[in-house]
Formats: C-alpha cells, sequence, structure tokens
C-alpha cells in the first residue's frame, strides 16, 4: 500500500511539472490569444530606403513577398532576377514585394540606403520598393521581422538564417509562409498564384 501511494505522488508530482512546464512554455492567456491573432503586418510602420514613413496598411488587399536582401551574397543575382520576373508579371494583378537590406550576414549589405538604392536600381533592375536597412535577428531586429519570426518560425528555430529568407502574406495582412533563403522566388510562384485567385 505504501509503494502504491508513494508512485501515485510521484506521478502527481510529475503531472503538476508537466502541466506548470506547458503553461509557461505555450501561455495561451485569452488577451495573448487575441492580441496574436488580431495582429497582421498592416499594424506596422516601416521606413523606405529615403528615411520616410510607410504604413504598411497602404498595402492592404494585396499579396505580399517580404524578403530580406543583399547586395553581395552569392545568392543575390538569382533572387533579384527572379524577384524581378515575379514583380513584372503579377504587380499589375495585386502582388507586392518589400525588399529589406540587411547586413547581418557576414556583411554582404555594408553600403549606406543611396549605395543600396543605387546599387539595387542600376545593377539589379529593382522595380519594386527597397526600404530601409534593418536587423533581422537579435534584441535590435525590426518589430515587422519580430511579427515575421513569431508567427512563422524556421525549421531550426525562429531566426532568420541568411540573406533572401521570404514571407508570403495573404491579401488579408496573415504571414501564410515562410521559405528559406536558398529557395528560388519561382519556386514561390504558385503559392503565390493561389493567394491571388483567393
Amino acid at each position: 500500500m505504501k509503494l502504491l501511494t508513494f508512485s501515485n505522488c510521484i506521478s502527481i508530482l510529475l503531472l503538476v511539472f508537466a502541466f506548470f512546464f506547458y503553461s509557461h512554455t505555450y501561455p495561451s492567456t485569452p488577451s495573448l490569444m487575441a492580441e496574436q491573432s488580431s495582429k497582421s503586418i498592416y499594424d506596422f510602420t516601416v521606413k523606405d530606403i529615403r528615411g520616410n514613413d510607410v504604413s504598411l496598411n497602404d498595402y492592404s488587399g494585396k499579396v505580399i513577398l517580404i524578403v530580406n536582401v543583399a547586395s553581395q551574397c552569392g545568392l543575390t543575382q538569382t533572387n533579384y532576377k527572379e524577384l524581378n520576373v515575379l514583380y513584372d508579371k503579377y504587380k499589375n494583378q495585386g502582388f507586392e514585394i518589400l525588399a529589406f537590406p540587411c547586413n547581418q550576414f557576414a556583411g554582404q549589405e555594408p553600403g549606406n540606403n543611396e549605395e543600396i538604392q543605387e546599387v539595387v536600381c542600376t545593377r539589379f533592375k529593382a522595380e519594386f520598393p527597397i526600404f530601409d536597412k534593418v536587423e533581422v535577428n537579435g534584441k535590435n531586429a525590426a518589430p515587422l521581422y519580430k511579427f515575421l519570426k513569431e508567427q512563422k518560425g524556421g525549421i531550426f528555430g525562429d531566426g532568420i538564417k541568411w540573406n533572401f529568407t521570404k514571407f508570403l502574406v495573404n491579401k488579408e495582412g496573415k504571414v501564410v509562409d515562410r521559405y528559406a533563403p536558398t529557395t528560388s522566388p519561382l519556386k514561390i510562384e504558385k503559392d503565390i498564384e493561389k493567394l491571388l485567385q483567393s
């Protein structure tokens, strides 16, 4: 009888510990759940490449691909080329690409905003909007990127792994998918088409 009581006590203690751990790891208070479900990218204001405030609500009703870009990365040429193809094909159908330069990965976007704009517009012929240089990881990560990572974590943690990580956002401003830096923009085309048709 003492053995049964001891094992029951151990079981109860383990259950209490498991509940405590789960409730602190995955909080589910109604206010937190409401806050998470009500947020969209439209709640954010960012700076464009010239330093002007831009409300992402200006893109309401559009399908959006958000990309952290760099001018001196091994993925730069192919990504800009394919992003331009997608933008040219779908920009008149309600599709937008928002590019955020970032220098956090091997210092591959070292220029200031003016230099970045020059390179992106002349060398890569990008016509889609380029925004202010941001940090995407760490304590100084841009609020938009904190939100994006909360909505769609990566395979090995939420952090952005490299340049050209891509987030696909639907017409309601909700993040619906995340793509690795090595995912070709053209491989995302079918997902973009589905959202444009919805």
